[in-house]
């Protein structure tokens, strides 16, 4: 009595596309020396797979898959046979019909792209069946990676609207990693802060991954290089755990040049560095590195956790930002992990976690940078603020908020040089008359209201571009700019000197104060911006002693008086 036939996919065309699992038989080859001769003569060895989720582990025997289809009647019999994971050496494709081969397709990222017979990223192969006829589609899977695969049979059209449908996903995707490599690469170029090349690497390795575990890369970049689709993993894994290890310790450790996490991480990242240059020169087998890789990878992570805890109970968002980044990368890696080994089914969302979790990964690290920057910033402004106060205080008169003795130098030197016949500068140097009675009697704060009271008044005789300086007790200085002659000098001062037949009201109380006026004018007098103030306060001094509340200048040789 015959056995019975194995449940079989029933190909038709109205479903478009139809998953293999639920009807795949398997035998495994751990000498992989059997041929499809000998699986055809053994038809008993066929077994149920461990689990129907669509992968079976990194496994390093061969591994031989039975697919029964039987095509419907109405079907036009154009099938094709699509194995959507690029990351598989060799898989040999075998169509046979009542015990008989008839079809024998070498297919896998061995294979030279140009040998594919049909050039899409992923494995892919036509098929002319004859409607109402049964069919066994057996495949020899051999590979050094995980054997993840999710086989599937489509229509044309099912098939195109597939590829479709991952291209337009893949190039967003991978157009919005470019678009964040461009950035950070144009930020560290005009900052130079090495933290933004230490994302785009780390985005890069990230982004290389994705091409070449979705094929895009094979199909587009390195079609040609069997050396890079072979290596293509482990050099780009090494090249992300390399930008992790320097970013993470970058952003919690960057200001602690001696700290000992910092060397650590730094010394992590050499070790990826040397393990890619091994792997580049085959000196490590790709099994190796994927294990180095699978634990390697999480040690950035793992390293980081405890710096970035205490920034966020600091109130720091760069930890928080990271934490979120780290659940994220492990949940996905957890995913994978669940996939290879089985536990979780191959579908769209679970072939697609690892990429989506990077690429979430990748935008929270950006807000990382934005923090970062946000924070150098503040420290920028703080520093500057403070480099102002600081100049403030070195140049500015507490009291009044004048410039001092050394800020009017200042300024000073930097009007004498650009002083001319036409273009004069006077300085006055002036003392106020009875300021000490005023100070005796009502004391030191009435005394600072009175030199407020002066300031604002000197302040509303003068013009905006005229400088106000207080030398100290209740000696004020201004200097004029943009004179156009000894009479205007003159003038001025005159003005300033009638301003203080007024008196003062401080409050409830009211006290009269006069003014001595010494001055002298550049380029005339002098052009040397110590001679001119002491020309100034020779000719102010000469005021005091003949009266006082008077306007005078010294020349050196002569002097001109107005009482």
């Amino acid at each position: 009595m015959q056995a019975a036939e194995p449940a079989a996919l029933q190909l038709r065309d109205a479903q478009g596309t139809l998953k293999a699992w639920p009807v795949l038989s398997m035998q495994t080859d751990p000498t992989r020396t059997l041929s499809i001769q000998d699986v055809l003569k053994a038809p008993d060895r066929w077994q149920e797979p461990p689990h129907r989720g669509g992968a079976l582990g990194v496994r390093p025997d061969a591994v031989w898959l039975r697919v029964p289809m039987v095509v419907d009647f109405a079907s036009q019999g154009q099938w094709a046979l699509d194995i959507d994971h690029p990351d598989l050496n060799r898989i040999d494709v075998h169509l046979v019909r009542n015990g008989a081969l008839l079809r024998h397709v070498v297919l896998g990222s061995a294979i030279e792209f140009d040998e594919r017979p049909l050039r899409t990223r992923s494995h892919a192969v036509m098929f002319e069946l004859v409607p109402g006829e049964r069919y066994d589609l057996i495949l020899r899977v051999e590979t050094r990676a995980a054997m993840i695969l999710p086989i599937s049979l489509h229509t044309p059209s099912a098939l195109l609207a597939h590829a479709v449908d991952e291209q337009m996903l893949q190039g967003v995707l991978t157009g919005l990693a470019l678009c964040l490599i461009f950035y950070s690469l144009a930020q560290w170029a005009s900052t130079r802060e090495v933290l933004f090349g230490q994302y785009a690497l780390l985005t890069a390795g990230s982004l290389l991954f994705s091409l070449h575990l979705f094929g895009i890369g094979r199909q587009y970049l390195w079609t040609d290089s069997l050396w890079f689709t072979e290596h293509a993993a482990g050099l780009s894994a090494l090249m992300a755990t390399t930008g992790s290890f320097l970013f993470i310790s970058q952003t919690l450790a960057g200001h602690l040049p001696r700290s000992r996490f910092l060397r650590w991480m730094r010394g992590g990242a050499v070790l990826c560095c040397t393990l890619a240059l091994l792997y580049a020169l085959d000196v490590l087998s790709t099994r190796v590195i994927a294990g180095v890789v699978s634990i390697l990878g999480l040690v950035p992570a793992l390293m980081g956790i405890p710096g970035a805890l205490r920034r966020t109970r600091a109130g720091d968002a760069i930890g928080s930002t990271l934490l979120t980044a780290w659940v994220v990368y492990f949940v996905a890696t957890a995913v994978v992990i669940g996939v290879i080994n089985g536990w979780m089914p191959v579908n769209f969302w679970t072939m697609h976690s690892f990429q989506f979790g990077a690429t979430l990964d990748m935008l929270l690290f950006l807000r990382v940078l934005g923090l970062r920057t946000q924070a150098v910033h503040k420290a920028a402004l703080v520093a500057s603020r403070e480099r102002d106060a600081m100049h403030s205080l070195a140049h500015t008169d507490p009291l009044t908020g004048l410039p001092n003795r050394r800020g009017l130098q200042m300024a000073l030197s930097s009007a004498l040089s650009r002083s001319t016949n036409e273009r004069m500068v006077a300085v006055y140097v002036m003392d106020l008359d009875g300021f000490k009675p005023v100070n005796d009697r009502h004391g030191h704060d009435v005394g600072d209201e009175l030199l407020v009271a002066v300031t604002r008044r000197l302040q509303g005789h003068v013009r905006q571009s005229d400088v106000i300086a207080r030398m100290g007790g209740d000696e004020f200085v201004i200097m004029a700019t943009h004179l156009q002659g000894e009479q205007q000098a003159h003038d001025l001062g005159s003005k300033l000197l009638d301003a203080f037949h007024a008196p003062f009201a401080l409050g409830s109380i009211q006290v009269q104060v006069g003014l001595t006026i010494g001055y002298a004018i550049a380029p005339i007098d002098s052009t040397d911006p110590g001679g001119l103030l002491k020309l100034a306060d020779a000719a102010m001094y000469s005021g005091k002693q003949s009266g006082k509340f008077c306007l005078r200048r010294n020349t050196g040789d002569l002097a001109l008086s107005s009482n």
